[in-house]
């Protein structure tokens, strides 16, 4: 099995460690204003796996793509999206329409 990996974009063309993907992740997601309670390559890695579920995709299908060993693992994107529910709740109904 060949897994990918990102490479440096200078020499020495060597793979980048986990360290380092996090860390320009969690860099560029400051850069950009976003906001979250872990930023980092995991952060991507969630929101990743979070849309294919929000796009119907099956819990086998999404954990596959991102190399889940259990279907448990991929179970955790499950949970109940309490911000989009409190929006709705809160909200004027027009973002049902």
């Amino acid at each position: 099995m060949i897994v990918p990996s990102f490479q440096r974009a200078y020499a020495p063309y060597v793979p980048m460690t986990h360290g380092s993907v996090s860390s320009r992740a969690a860099h560029y997601l400051r850069t950009a204003g976003v906001d979250v309670h872990r930023p980092g390559s995991h952060t991507l890695r969630h929101s990743c796996v979070q849309r294919l579920i929000d796009a119907d995709f099956s819990l086998k299908s999404a954990g596959d793509f991102v190399g889940h060993g259990s279907p448990r693992s991929t179970e955790i994107y499950t949970k109940i999206d309490v911000e989009n529910l409190r929006e709705v709740a809160l909200g004027d109904g027009e973002s049902l329409l």
